[in-house]
Parts: structure tokens; sequence; C-alpha cells
């Protein structure tokens, strides 16, 4: 048996102790919902973590909705927000904040035969106003990718699902200009359900599903770690490096977002999944507690804390006043939660 890690021996310790109360955690969200586009405004009269479309407790194609939230980090409190432009909900989108509004982009739509299609959407949400507008669409089409912010400049989408499979594409958006433009793919295969984040001109990505890896699973987990260099004279040119394998195993769908210096991870599963959960091989998929991040000064991973409960199904981890956030996703069994998770992390 391998040993155990410095921060698993810790947790083990704890549980041995005697009982102590348990720490409070603010209450989230009013509808319990998963794979929601998670993004956070952290400072300004309009502060707070924002959750955008999702799928309800049902985990059925008829719970995708359109609902959208902001949770307050000081109170916990939360309250509806109008609701996302479209007939439709989505899945697997992805949202992030640029100079007081959220740019939430792409997802999926499911129908009643369980078909799914991949939106160009790109929808502008001023919390100022609590209105919508409407970004030009992203030239191709894509769910499940990463996106990160850049130098409060532009907006990279990074690979993810295009209808019948994944790309390899790096889009970038300019949200002064209202305009795409390409940027360095990324090596080697493409994968959806990955999880990243943008530290000053570092790329950070981990993970995520591959297709075609064995005639026998058309959806096999993708190990592996890349940090992509910026070019700043040309931030359409991206030096990609292959970084170590970080703690445990490779994730689906974790959780991520910038603390400092530190490109955080959280949650997650080892299962690749259905959007109710299952694995699509049948097995059920299994959440995981862990936190850790690639320290870009160390030049290291290193494991930062554990959740207070197990959890995965993320788009995103929003990082407030000194701690990482998840709100709402999957705990054990695939039970969908409304539900907020504060970790401390040190250094944001």
């Amino acid at each position: 048996m391998s040993p155990l890690s410095p921060l698993r021996t810790a947790a083990l310790l704890v549980a041995l102790a005697p009982a102590a109360p348990a720490r409070a955690q603010p209450p989230g969200l009013p509808l319990a919902v998963t794979n929601n586009a998670v993004a956070e405004i952290a400072s300004g009269p309009h502060r707070g973590i924002y959750s955008f479309l999702g799928l309800d407790s049902t985990k059925r194609w008829s719970g995708v909705t359109t609902r959208a939230f902001v949770v307050d980090p000081v109170t916990g409190k939360s309250r509806e927000l109008r609701r996302v432009p479209g007939a439709l909900g989505r899945l697997a989108a992805t949202a992030q904040a640029w100079r007081g509004r959220i740019y939430l982009f792409g997802g999926y739509t499911v129908d009643s035969a369980g078909a799914e299609h991949s939106l160009p959407n790109v929808d502008v949400y001023d919390p100022a106003t609590d209105s919508w507008s409407a970004g030009a669409p992203t030239p191709i089409a894509v769910d499940d990718a990463v996106s990160g912010v850049y130098r409060d400049s532009l907006i990279y989408l990074v690979s993810g699902w295009h209808d019948t499979d994944n790309v390899t594409a790096v889009q970038v958006y300019n949200p002064a200009t209202d305009r795409w433009a390409s940027a360095t793919p990324v090596p080697g295969v493409g994968v959806f359900g990955h999880a990243g984040a943008i530290a000053g001109s570092a790329l950070v990505f981990v993970d995520g599903v591959q297709t075609g890896a064995d005639s026998t699973i058309k959806f096999a987990m993708k190990p592996q770690a890349w940090l992509g260099s910026i070019n700043p004279d040309d931030p359409m040119r991206i030096n990609w490096t292959k970084l170590p394998p970080h703690p445990g195993p490779a994730l689906f769908r974790a959780a991520a977002g910038v603390c400092g210096t530190t490109v955080v991870f959280a949650g997650g599963t080892e299962t690749p999944y259905n959007y109710n959960g299952m694995g699509y091989g049948g097995r059920p998929a299994a959440p995981r507690d862990w936190v850790f991040g690639w320290d870009l000064k160390l030049r290291r991973w290193q494991e930062l804390a554990l959740l207070p409960a197990p959890s995965m199904d993320h788009r995103g981890l929003a990082i407030v006043g000194g701690a990482a956030w998840v709100v709402g996703g999957m705990r054990a069994g695939q039970t969908v939660t409304a539900a907020a998770q504060r970790v401390k992390l040190p250094g944001c």
C-alpha cells in the first residue's frame, strides 16, 4: 500500500480526533443546479459569485435551465437574476468576468430524444442593469471548453467538444472589439471536460476526455497537464510545455480558478459521464474532494486543501475574499446540490 500524502494523513488524524463543531458553510443557491457556468466579480458594487444555466435535480433533459443567480460572498445569501436569453437552457457553458460584465460562452442543448447540439452563443450580462446583450458568436461552437482572461484584454476558449468530436482550437475573443481570432492550438488531441485557467500570461489546463483512444471505449480520460505561455508581443502565439503529472488521478469536470500565482483545481471525478452523472460505461461517477494547484512562481504542484464535501460537475471555480468557492454541482450518489462550499487559500 502506498503511503498517504501529508494532506491525507492530516485529514485522517482529524477524523480520529474528538469531534469538533462543524464549521458553517454558506447556504448557496435557491435552486439545486449542476454543470452551471460560474464566474466571479471580486470587487466593486456588483461583487459576487455568478451562476448561469445548468441542470436541475431531475437530471433529465427537461431540467436543463436558463436560470441565473448571484451569491454574496460576505453573507452567503443569493438572489435570482434575469434569465439567460434563449428558449432552451444549456449545459457545459463557460463564463468569465471582464470589466464589470460577465461573458457566457457556448454550451450545448439536449432534446427529448437525447440529441445534443453545441451552440456558438456569446451572451453578455451587465449586473448594473440586470440585462443581457449578444456578442459575436464563436467561430467554432464548443461546449465543455476551458476559458480564461489574459491580462484584462482577451478571453481564451481552449479545446472542447463540437457536436460530434473534440477540437484542438484555441479561440480568442476581444470583448472591446467584439471580434474573434485563432491562437496556437492545444498540443496532441482535443479534449472536453478538462479544467484550467489563465494567470498572467500562463494558461494551465489538465486532463479531460478524449475520443477514439481505444476501439472498445468511445470516451476515455486523458491524463495530461500543460502550460501555455502566451506571447505578449503576439497573443495569438502560445508556447506549450508539458507539465509533470498533478497529484491524484486524471479528472473530469473539476473546477479551476486563479489564486495569486497559482492555478487552482478542486473536485471533479475519475469517471467520464453523461450529464446525469452516470459513466458512459454504466458506472456511476464518484466526486473527489482534493484541492491542488500549479504554483507558477515555484513551478511545482501543491496540495492545498480538502473540500468540505466531495463535489464534481463544475464549470468554474470562483476566487473571492481569499477563498475558493464551488457553487452547485453533484455530490455523492450523483445528487445535485444548491450548496456553496468555501475553502480558504493562502496568497489570494
